[in-house]
């Protein structure tokens, strides 16, 4: 079996892994548009931070670790079209220029998506930055020290927003974060949670201009300023972080999109061409809370993807459809640790979903612990409100309870009910929680009980 990937990044990765596992002889080829193979986006404010051992460190592989196991990998090898009836994909070299073509029995599409410019005038402005790939750190990294750096304005508050902004807080610059939404974190945290968030940013020397649509940039040669509905902001750099555009302009016309441009994909992560799947961010995935479909551009959604497809890769009739996801995910930000799973406000109000919530406050520990590392601890919990199923969930405290989430992550996709999480069986021990563990009680809450 002869299998091309599109793309090195998750999915692709996950992909090829897979593949060379189970297939005996299966011949495997990623072709890669970049220079550098599988940079982990992720892991930019640990970089930036100098909390990891060098960039060239911090990426899911080296493409050694694919062809030790017989795979290869083509950097620089930028896919432009393929013939699903003659099982051809057409490459050019970008080193070279040389067109190729290439054959396949199976195609896998992972070619990702790219961080969205704004449309407005000025975009083209030097000292634009984006928060997304080894080059844009290492130009990002040399600016955390200029010190003709003074004022940053962050686009969009979302998590690499808020970690771009944290960083640039850190290193001593006068920050802004600029979005259109009116909270912080507001498409990953409800209004509990982000009223919580919210004044830790101003303590934190970061100022939030929410509610603000962007008009244009101002400068010359390189920016001096955002300008949006109430004003100019002041602006020596500017890092954008007001979401992704799929990489699918290519695709058109070869296969099916969405209206956004996403690759449309079945219950089977098929593709509208024979033998052509597709996984990684540039599809909207099924959410499992929701049974809609949405888009999910996290590392640990593609790699699930990946491992779908190639388990089914063989089959022409898939006997199991793909279980989806709930975009589990957790950010840390001026000293709290959040995390999220399933629907919140924001996203089930996108799929037209009727959710109901509780937001739940107590200390991690008994009262009769000392107030040092007692901390605060806050649950939010969103279900149905007739059958009472876990939707979503939400975790926030200055200690790190993240680990809850993977909980509630397993009660919604196991179709746990308010009534199971509030009497399910955790462990006890003072020095940790309380005697009804944080779940529990918050599960117990929402169902109008007696706290004990």
């Amino acid at each position: 079996m002869k299998v091309i990937i599109v793309g090195a990044s998750h999915g692709g990765h996950q992909s090829a892994l897979e593949i060379l596992d189970r297939y005996e002889g299966a011949d495997v080829t990623i072709y890669e548009k970049g220079d550098f193979v599988s940079f982990l986006s992720c892991g930019m404010q640990l970089y930036l931070e100098d909390k990891v051992t060098q960039v060239d460190d911090v990426r899911n592989f080296k493409p050694e670790d694919i062809e030790k196991r017989g795979g290869k990998v083509k950097s620089q090898h930028e896919v432009l079209t393929f013939d699903a009836d003659k099982k051809e994909v057409t490459i050019k070299n970008l080193a070279t220029g040389e067109l190729l073509v290439d054959t396949y029995d199976k195609l896998i599409l992972a070619s990702g998506v790219t961080p969205a410019a704004l449309p407005v005038p000025n975009a083209d402005l030097e000292n634009i930055f984006f928060m997304r790939g080894r080059a844009w750190a290492l130009q990002i990294k040399d600016k955390l020290s200029d010190d003709k750096v003074k004022n940053v304005v962050v686009i969009g508050s979302g998590y690499i927003g808020v970690e771009a902004a944290e960083v640039f807080a850190k290193a001593g610059k006068n920050v802004t974060i600029i979005d259109m939404i009116d909270n912080v974190l507001g498409n990953y945290l409800d209004q509990e949670m982000t009223d919580i968030l919210a004044p830790v940013f101003k303590e934190n020397g970061v100022n939030l201009e929410l509610g603000a649509q962007i008009k244009g940039f101002v400068g010359e040669k390189q920016v001096t300023g955002v300008e949006h509905q109430n004003g100019v902001v002041d602006a020596d750099l500017v890092i954008v972080a007001a979401g992704v555009t799929p990489n699918t302009s290519w695709l058109e016309g070869l296969v099916d999109l969405e209206e956004r441009g996403q690759i449309k994909v079945d219950e089977y992560l098929r593709t509208s061409a024979k033998d052509v799947y597709a996984v990684g961010d540039a599809i909207l995935p099924l959410n499992v809370a929701s049974q809609k479909h949405a888009p999910v551009a996290l590392a640990t959604t593609a790699r699930r993807e990946a491992r779908y497809v190639v388990r089914n890769l063989t089959k022409d009739q898939p006997t199991e459809k793909f279980q989806g996801v709930l975009g589990t995910s957790a950010l840390a930000v001026f000293g709290y640790n959040l995390a999220m799973t399933g629907l919140n406000e924001f996203s089930a109000s996108r799929s037209e979903v009727q959710i109901k919530g509780n937001f739940y406050k107590d200390t991690l520990r008994p009262t009769f612990v000392k107030n040092d590392g007692n901390t605060e601890v806050y649950v939010k919990l969103n279900f149905d409100e007739k059958s009472h199923k876990i939707l979503g969930g939400q975790v926030l405290s200055t200690y790190d309870i993240t680990a809850h989430i993977n909980t509630l992550a397993l009660a919604i996709k196991t179709g746990l009910t308010l009534e199971d999480l509030a009497e399910a069986d955790f462990f006890f021990q003072p020095g940790f929680d309380r005697q009804w563990s944080l779940l529990n009680l918050a599960a117990q809450s929402a169902l109008g009980e007696t706290k004990f």
